[in-house]
């Protein structure tokens, strides 16, 4: 496996292919961390020249490996200022592993404001301007793309707001029906990607072959082992592929953790209209699948396919923070509005979470009423256009917060907080507050035991124990994150102990390794190193590691509970 560097400084771009290197042995969010952390400058404005745009499948993409098919968006965070991996699904991560490379790493910027293309396949990188491209969403690109290359092809690419630079910007990646709909969402790496001058990479890997493992017939056993756990626990065998990840909607409103009205209530009257029962209800009765895989591979299949009032299709299904952040938290039970707002984000290239949380901050701030799905919807074609109100909007919460005025912001370093409401579920809030990423709940996922008791339970109503959770979920994280497997493959590690050693087998046996439990966890630790070291390098300090303090004084509803880990406990996560 090799590194692709592109240099998009030189008037013509330079491209370099190298050995991995130092770099040998990491993969996906691990490789991303490293070569940010040991390449940037800390200190860089995160659209200049000096930032890199670092673009990684895990160790198991391009394997037969089930779920490995996940990748990793790196760069110094234009929304936070510190590092950022945000991950995707979709069909680039395999594509870009079989085709041969550990990473794409964008560098320099473009002198002129031209925006380009890059085809990669098995005989080499060729590179485009292309400014017919320019400010076209992502579903009319990939139309574009199609009809110029085909259709057995992986996209990566930006929307308007990816070229605008705007903050809560996405990078795209296409499903395996070529649609533009998985999206590494988080922190404003779509807009670290236009100001690269990329508009879209086009991953052609026809004629290549599985990557080939170590020891074959370990590899295929521990493989079989694996799907075998997944498919038996009731999360990942049942519920996921059954209603989504929007499963979640009913039971979190249940314990009172789903954060309404910007934060300041627990429950939802209006959760059940935009459950994930009810929407795999609505897309069996027009047509669509509440049963989907978003990449090659996937035994989960919790990525559905969501069709309009009139059989045609809308979008991907609408995943449980999208419903969220663009449901409860602004008063709206529309379900087919909420669709229409998750195109819309992922036709111009914006986070779900993020623009979500922000239309929460301009409902508050008064710009249009609680519960109006039309003038939300107004809102984000603004975004899209690019008007004065469109860039302080699409800039994310805390901009926006800050343009209007408002001091409930519910972000941490600068990034907006998703769906479980920490006073309700502590231990999420300690993830929220320490990970390197920002307000990050796929960081550390407490929920799993906070809630859906599995591999056990911490009381979520209660500080004790939480910050021991966060920091080895974090740890785990960090490490699955890596491999390019699915996050949804904790629930059964977590409860299966079989599962979770299926899970090193593969790895080792692809690799020819012998890591054992004690190396997932020194191999995790490392990568939150990277991004711990970056973080104090670009000033960050512990008193970022921190709730805005509304949590510690409002009591959210129906608990009435505040968020209670003392500031001294949530600055040991890290003290290993």
């Amino acid at each position: 496996m090799n590194i692709l560097r592109i240099n998009m400084s030189a008037e013509t771009p330079e491209v370099k292919v190298e050995p991995l290197g130092d770099y040998e042995g990491l993969g996906g969010r691990a490789l991303t961390s490293a070569i940010v952390s040991r390449e940037v400058d800390p200190l860089c404005h995160p659209l200049g020249a000096d930032n890199k745009l670092v673009i990684a499948p895990g160790l198991l993409g391009g394997t037969a490996a089930a779920m490995s098919g996940r990748i990793s968006v790196g760069c110094k965070s234009p929304l936070t200022g510190g590092i950022k991996e945000a991950n995707s699904g979709g069909q680039a991560g395999h594509a870009l592993g079989r085709l041969g490379y550990a990473a794409i790493v964008l560098e320099g910027k473009p002198k002129r404001d031209d925006v380009y293309k890059i085809y990669i396949n098995k005989d080499g990188v060729k590179i485009e301007k292309d400014n017919s491209l320019k400010m076209l969403p992502n579903y009319d690109l990939i139309e574009r793309i199609k009809k110029e290359y085909g259709e057995k092809i992986a996209c990566i690419s930006i929307g308007p707001a990816g070229e605008m630079k705007m903050s809560a910007a996405s990078v795209a990646v296409t499903d395996m029906e070529l649609r533009p709909s998985r999206h590494a969402g988080r922190g404003g790496v779509g807009a670290v990607m236009g100001a690269k001058g990329v508009k879209v990479i086009i991953l052609d890997d026809a004629v290549t072959t599985p990557r080939q493992p170590k020891n074959d017939e370990a590899f295929k056993d521990a493989n079989k082992r694996f799907v075998a756990g997944l498919q038996k626990h009731p999360v990942t065998g049942q519920g996921l592929p059954a209603y989504g990840t929007n499963i979640l909607t009913n039971i979190i409103n249940e314990v009172g953790a789903y954060p309404t009205y910007n934060f300041k209530e627990g429950r939802f009257a209006g959760a059940r209209k935009i459950s994930g029962e009810v929407q795999a209800e609505l897309e069996k009765q027009r047509g669509g699948n509440p049963t989907h895989g978003c990449h090659r591979g996937c035994v989960i299949r919790c990525s559905g396919i969501y069709h309009d009032k009139d059989g045609r299709y809308l979008t991907k299904q609408p995943e449980y923070e999208t419903v969220w952040a663009n449901g409860g938290n602004l008063g709206i039970d529309d379900i087919d509005k909420i669709a229409m707002l998750d195109f819309v984000y992922d036709n111009y290239g914006l986070d779900t979470i993020e623009m979500g949380v922000t239309l929460g901050v301009a409902m508050e701030a008064g710009l249009i009423k609680w519960g109006d799905a039309d003038a939300a919807i107004n809102l984000i074609h603004e975004v899209g256009k690019g008007t004065y109100l469109g860039r302080i909007l699409g800039n994310g919460a805390a901009f926006t917060g800050k343009a209007f005025g408002v001091e409930r912001v519910p972000v941490v370093k600068g990034q907006a907080l998703p769906a479980y409401d920490p006073r309700a579920v502590q231990g999420i809030g300690v993830t929220y507050a320490t990970s390197p990423m920002g307000a990050d709940h796929t960081a550390g996922y407490s929920i799993a035991l906070n809630v859906l008791k599995t591999g056990g339970f911490v009381d979520p109503l209660k500080p004790e124990g939480q910050v021991d959770l966060s920091r080895n979920l974090q740890i785990a994280t960090a490490f699955i994150d890596s491999t390019g497997m699915c996050l949804f493959i904790a629930f059964a590690l977590l409860d299966q102990p079989d599962t979770f050693q299926a899970f090193i087998d593969i790895v080792n046996a692809f690799y020819g390794w012998n890591m054992t439990d004690n190396d997932v966890v020194e191999y995790g630790k490392k990568v939150l190193n990277f991004e711990k070291d970056f973080n104090l390098r670009a000033g960050f300090t512990k008193q970022h590691d921190r709730l805005p303090r509304f949590f510690y004084k409002e009591p959210v509803t129906p608990h009435n509970v505040i968020f209670m880990v003392k500031d001294e406990e949530l600055d040991q996560v890290f003290n290993w």
